[in-house]
């Protein structure tokens, strides 16, 4: 039985997380929670990303100690949910990953975190319209001034790393200057993904303009896109000339893509994310949204396994379906 660490766990850039040489776990919302992230980093992720934390969020938290999990949380005033859950296992190497478009809300939000991670990410990538429409992800794209106010504001305030996430702009000359002005504000690394936001999941991505970035910067850039198995992350170093590559479906849907050895099974992987998930007090919505999300990957929702995790009402469910039952007593006892 797994036991839960925490009950026995002028610009000069920060230099305590090294973005050199390192294999990262993507920012992926409703899945990258403390679990998820938990279980790359045991299969050989050497930075974790959680998902994407809106900044008016997280401004709205308090934060708590979980002594009966061991979890540092950001918990909702008047709601009581947990929007961020961490722990001290994680603390030198997970990214909290912030949706902001304003630089003193940006503060506020990581301020609060500051302590409890090992660097801050703005998403300055994620197309879809929660994000857009507030003036987040990559709607910042089209605002190089607004850029550099939010990153320089939290560059000159943060004793621990900062760095960004972006997409590819129209042109590659276009990404390249935008790549530039960001280095300029003192970041510590940039994460490029080879997709332009219209593109498609099923676009190929771009790696030859993710390495006209890397040729044109002097700090870490780290490449994102189609990297499926353990040998894609070479094959994308060499097509780039990065020396770090991000995976976001190829993680959910095998974690252990991280395994120089070769991935495990799914079914195995599968399981420990649902025991993780018991052990840390998964969300019950997150955690049945992962599993779905590999299950239609590797079989059907139609099957009697994703009918029965569409049915699940909580993590007791999903103890008794996946024979987690023992590590569910171990929680409530505990």
């Amino acid at each position: 039985m797994e036991q839960v660490k925490a009950r026995s766990s002028k610009l000069t850039r920060p230099t305590k997380m090294e973005y050199e040489n390192k294999l990262v776990l993507a920012p992926m919302v409703r899945i990258g929670t403390l679990p998820f992230r938990l279980l790359a980093a045991e299969y050989g992720a050497d930075i974790t990303y959680g998902e994407e934390i809106i900044d008016h969020k997280l401004v709205k938290c308090d934060r708590r100690l979980n002594e009966k999990i061991g979890s540092i949380d950001f918990v909702e005033k008047g709601t009581g949910s947990v929007v961020f859950r961490t722990c001290d296992e994680e603390k030198d190497r997970v990214v909290f990953q912030m949706g902001t478009s304003d630089a003193v809300r940006a503060l506020m939000a990581a301020q609060m975190v500051c302590k409890d991670v090992a660097a801050v990410d703005i998403n300055m990538g994620c197309p879809k319209s929660f994000s857009v429409s507030g003036g987040m992800g990559a709607a910042l794209l089209t605002k190089p001034d607004l850029i550099h106010d939010i990153l320089t504001t939290l560059r000159r305030n943060m004793s621990i790393p900062v760095t960004c996430k972006i997409r590819l702009l129209k042109s590659s000359q276009d990404t390249v200057e935008l790549a530039r002005r960001i280095e300029k504000t003192g970041v510590s690394a940039l994460a490029v993904h080879g997709r332009k936001v219209p593109d498609r999941p099923r676009d190929p991505a771009k790696w030859s303009e993710i390495a006209d970035v890397v040729a044109s910067l002097s700090i870490p850039v780290i490449a994102n896109g189609d990297v499926f198995e353990y040998d894609d992350f070479q094959r994308i170093k060499v097509a780039t000339g990065t020396s770090s590559v991000m995976v976001a479906r190829g993680a959910l849907w095998n974690a252990s893509i991280f395994c120089p050895k070769g991935k495990l099974p799914w079914e195995h992987v599968k399981r420990e994310y649902v025991r993780k998930s018991i052990l840390w007090d998964n969300d019950i919505k997150s955690t049945k949204h992962t599993l779905k999300e590999m299950i239609m990957h590797h079989s059907s929702l139609e099957l009697p396994e994703g009918k029965a995790v569409t049915k699940s009402d909580s993590l007791v469910d999903l103890a008794r379906l996946y024979g987690e039952e023992k590590s569910y007593d171990f929680f409530v006892k505990n």
